[in-house]
């Protein structure tokens, strides 16, 4: 046990993600998205064309922690037990035994998640809802921290299935994964070349800043930043005026308003303060929210989107002044 303080945790999440930094190169914002999720104990859905280095992304961030990584490509015929495991027959000595999945790991990558049916996805319900897996009727509990990173390409939509909104709703924050600026990019060509990183060697040279337990007391340390009565208020408002809105057929559960606070935690860890600013709430506020609004049809031909219809609530609903 380490016993941080909110400085030292802030300088130590500081060490991580200069660390992720030497193989993932900018995108600052999706690094911190990335590090408030898992600081949170949620899961993200990243949203971004191939080859923007998302697994590049979640590889460096489990070396940074100490912890392990697993990526399993999401396609039409991968089955429930491709990613839980399952009982095996044990041919010599005849009994059945244990075989975990994949999703025993600390950051778990399910690539193009939408690619697989129904019944595959919900496969992940248990270990995100209650960090466990079910074999045969026996809970076997995943390592902590543990959380998934799922991946959706946003244009090839053919043989895709959409995620229902009950599993949308599970995941703590929706990022977007963009084009990098013109000197990331040149960067990136340039380590290349230089033969610093590679396909397979791009983790190879970083260092576990923090074990998963040193991990796991920010995590604990992430729930006891303090929240004053009226961000809690902010919050719940935003979340109440996404049911109002006559484009939407559906807004923002009770589980949004917590997923703000929960976020607007771990962000203010990250930046070294032991309180929740109402800066914290509408930096937050799309990617919390924008993922668990269903957009209707008039909507849709209207060209709006959820992204700018928060947008839109920020700019109306008042913000409190603490």
């Amino acid at each position: 046990m380490k016993n941080y303080t909110i400085e030292t945790a802030a300088e130590a999440l500081a060490e991580v993600k200069r660390e992720i930094a030497k193989a993932f190169i900018g995108q600052d914002e999706l690094v911190s998205q990335l590090l408030i999720t898992l600081l949170a104990g949620g899961h993200i859905l990243v949203e971004g064309v191939p080859g923007l280095g998302k697994t590049l992304l979640v590889r460096a961030a489990a070396a940074a922690i100490g912890g392990e990584s697993r990526r399993v490509q999401f396609t039409p015929d991968l089955m429930p037990s491709d990613i839980t495991g399952s009982l095996v027959l044990d041919a010599s000595g005849g009994n059945f035994i244990t075989r975990k999945g994949p999703v025993f790991t600390h950051l778990f990558i399910a690539d193009e998640i939408n690619r697989s049916p129904a019944k595959t996805q919900a496969a992940l319900f248990e270990a995100m809802q209650e960090f466990q897996v079910s074999l045969d009727g026996v809970g076997y509990p995943l390592p902590k921290p543990f959380m998934v990173l799922a991946t959706e390409n946003p244009f090839e939509h053919e043989g895709t299935y959409p995620l229902p909104d009950a599993q949308k709703d599970r995941f703590l924050m929706k990022a977007l994964a963009g084009y990098p600026p013109e000197e990331e990019e040149k960067a990136m060509v340039s380590q290349v070349l230089a033969g610093i990183s590679g396909a397979e060697l791009s983790t190879a040279g970083l260092r576990a800043v923090l074990s998963p337990e040193e991990f796991s007391e920010l995590r604990d340390l992430t729930a006891r930043v303090r929240c004053d009565g009226a961000v809690i208020d902010y919050a719940v408002r935003l979340c109440r005026a996404t049911r109002s809105i006559p484009v939407l057929e559906c807004g923002a559960g009770p589980r949004g308003s917590l997923s703000l606070i929960r976020c607007a935690r771990a962000r203010a860890l990250l930046e070294g303060r032991d309180f929740i600013i109402p800066g914290d709430i509408k930096a937050l506020a799309v990617p919390v929210l924008a993922h668990r609004l269903t957009l209707s049809s008039e909507g849709d031909l209207e060209g709006l989107t959820e992204a700018r219809i928060v947008g839109q609530i920020l700019s109306t609903v008042e913000a409190p002044r603490v």
